[in-house]
């Protein structure tokens, strides 16, 4: 940990020494455009809407050095395309072009990062320079600048939100296709300062991945352990899945308290910089005491967390001007990547945080702890399947099926055959997917053009994958199984994909809930189906809470552009607090708790966790809906559908539209019935 760190601190110091154009500004006169548009509108008379409209999105765009306004005119006469059939002849050698350049740049880019995301030996300072290589850093620029992404603006009209969601249902396929398209280039962020995003983003990803505990090391106050010798956990992501493990074990209170103390160090930031990654000390981390060979020792206090969301706060602060369209990163997110407002994600999570279900599940969780709630009990898990086999017997059937990646792949046509589909399509399905043993938690990381693989990456331990590692091996196959479909079965390249993230992590948690049943195990409880809805319900209750603070957190960010690291850090405290007391405390009986600000996404991917909830309301509605329907032709349909707005393709996969009712309405019944 102590090598990456000083390359943390040299890259910081590159980063603060480069320089960005910022002083490129749309150069084109109104006389000029007026000019073009009229000349355009005599030559075609009935495109008079698609003339204003293209003229005027590339002069946003076109800036001195693209040329003078004798250019620009000269360039909308020779390119604008007036005859439907040449258009549509254009969109397909666009397409095809973007899907070559767009696949090859990122399977370059997914084999630089190996080394950061795989088990390829100890990280070298050199993966850290090449992870810090983006191949696509100057593809934008690269296109404007040699006219490409003009030829797009001035033949695709971009549509806002808004009306995508008011004309989509009556749009063809193609005319959906078409607006994808003519939103390929909204924005022109200068290469060089989307190189310097990548490399403060390697920085970020570097210290995510060193960030574990050897939780061997940790010690009571009166000097016992009570980990496993050989037990490495990742923040967040490992201690609070461990810490969830314990609640299919009795007497493991202790060991969930002292998790939850690790966790409170991280978020206050006053974790001793000397335990993390290293095997070699022993942490009380109760009264926060270090010991090495049985001696007290003194270490500073780790102090990158804030840094970093800070760091990345500035990068996105500094290309907001360069996408005019939306007023700052928060509403990019929302509105241009999530496709729904903010104000419509936080109504959505404030009506169901604020549900009095939730009180009615929190005093079920209550009794059948037989404790009052603690903090922790966020991840409570009591409620799902397979809390009732022990942990033990679960990693033995994980190790001994599954001791290598190679292991879990060759058994990929199996659980999808498991799942509902017919072994030539689960074969086909799982051709497309590579998996790889992760150095972090895991992830997903879906292939960009047709021929190319999607990657699956997940721990596996020298011993073998244990079911923590086999959980999270389905989640990225729910994901994989999604970049596979969306990017095969749909019928345009430009609409691949989902609507949003949201989408990925519905299937994603469908397939991860599978995993009782695809190790052939057999739950008997006629209240199974009550206790998993009890299961959704809170899960979603706490990532809702999570995402609130994240939002928050950003809000302050922008209204606070000038605060330092530890300002900032008071103020995650701060709104993590206000966000508990407000819909969690309620619930918990106990004030004033951070813990909500665990989550190491808020640092790393800024603004994602909302998906996570999303997720949650749309897996919900989506397995009301497969009830009783054949599940792996559903998926198929559903998935084909790709990239159209998340309005569009709920009513098109479900016949419903986005909501917390059915779930909240459900989890009241099932309450009911559980008590």
């Amino acid at each position: 940990m102590k090598k990456i760190l000083s390359i943390i601190v040299l890259l910081g110091v590159l980063l603060s020494a480069c320089s960005v154009r910022t002083d490129e500004r749309p150069s084109i006169s109104e006389r000029t455009i007026q000019a073009t548009i009229n000349e355009l509108s005599a030559l075609h008379p009935n495109q008079a809407e698609r003339i204003e409209v293209g003229v005027r999105q590339a002069a946003s765009l076109w800036f001195s050095r693209d040329g003078s306004d004798a250019d620009f005119q000269e360039f909308a006469l020779n390119n604008f395309v007036g005859c439907s059939d040449e258009l549509d002849r254009l969109f397909d050698r666009l397409q095809r072009n973007f899907e070559i350049l767009t696949g090859f740049l990122h399977k370059i880019n997914v084999r630089l990062m190996m080394p950061m995301h795989t088990y390829m030996g100890n990280m070298m300072p050199v993966d850290l320079l090449f992870g810090g290589f983006s191949p696509f850093a100057h593809l934008n620029e690269d296109m404007f600048d040699n006219k490409i992404a003009f030829v797009v603006l001035l033949n695709f009209r971009t549509f806002t939100l808004e009306e995508k969601n008011r004309y989509g249902a009556n749009w063809t396929r193609t005319q959906w296709a078409h607006a994808r398209m003519g939103e390929r280039f909204t924005s022109r962020v200068p290469s060089e300062l989307q190189q310097e995003f990548s490399r403060v983003f390697t920085v970020v990803d570097a210290w995510r991945t060193d960030y574990n505990f050897y939780m061997g090391q940790l010690r009571t106050s009166d000097g016992r352990t009570l980990f496993p010798e050989d037990l490495r956990l990742i923040t967040h992501w490992g201690l609070r899945d461990h810490l969830r493990t314990y609640y299919a074990l009795e007497g493991r209170l202790e060991s969930q308290e002292m998790i939850f103390a690790v966790m409170n160090h991280v978020i206050n930031q006053t974790v001793p910089e000397v335990v993390i990654n290293n095997p070699n000390v022993q942490w009380n981390p109760i009264d926060n005491i270090v010991y090495e060979n049985g001696v007290r020792i003194t270490s500073r206090m780790e102090q990158y967390r804030y840094q970093m969301l800070l760091d990345l706060f500035r990068m996105h602060l500094r290309m907001d001007p360069y996408t005019p369209q939306y007023e700052n990163f928060i509403e990019a997110n929302f509105s241009g990547g999530v496709e729904l407002s903010k104000e419509i994600v936080r109504d959505l999570f404030v009506e169901l945080v604020s549900s009095p279900v939730a009180r009615e599940v929190g005093q079920i969780m209550k009794e059948r702890l037989g404790r009052d709630l603690r903090p922790f009990d966020l991840w409570y898990n009591g409620f799902r399947a397979r809390g009732a086999f022990p942990e033990a017997e679960l990693n033995a059937l994980t190790r001994s099926r599954y001791p290598t990646a190679m292991a879990f792949e060759r058994d990929m046509p199996n659980m999808l055959v498991s799942m509902g589909w017919n072994r030539r399509r689960a074969t086909e399905i799982s051709s497309r997917i590579a998996v790889d043993a992760s150095r972090g938690i895991g992830h997903a990381w879906g292939a960009q053009m047709r021929g190319d693989q999607a990657r699956l990456r997940t721990r596996i331990p020298a011993e073998g994958m244990d079911f923590r590692g086999y959980n999270i091996g389905l989640h990225e196959l729910g994901h994989n199984i999604e970049q596979v479909i969306s990017l095969y079965d749909v019928d345009y390249w430009m609409l691949r994909s989902v609507p949003n993230v949201g989408f990925t992590e519905a299937l994603a948690f469908i397939v991860q809930d599978k995993d009782i049943q695809l190790l052939g195990k057999r739950i008997d409880n006629p209240l199974a189906q009550d206790l998993a809805t009890l299961g959704i319900f809170w899960n979603t209750f706490e990532i809702m809470g999570v995402s609130l603070v994240d939002m928050g957190v950003w809000e302050w960010m922008y209204a606070n552009p000038n605060a330092n690291a530890n300002q900032l850090r008071d103020a995650v405290i701060r709104i993590a607090k206000d966000v508990w007391n407000e819909f969690f405390a309620p619930v918990f009986g106990v004030y004033d708790q951070p813990i909500l600000a665990i989550y190491t996404h808020m640092i790393m991917r800024p603004l994602y966790l909302s998906n996570y909830p999303l997720g949650r309301l749309i897996q919900f509605q989506m397995e009301e809906y497969l009830e009783g329907r054949d599940f792996a032709a559903e998926i198929d349909r559903m998935f084909a559908l790709g990239r159209i707005t998340p309005k569009h393709w709920m009513l098109q996969a479900i016949g419903e539209e986005l909501s917390v009712r059915p779930l909240i309405e459900a989890t009241e019944r099932a309450a009911a019935r559980v008590r």
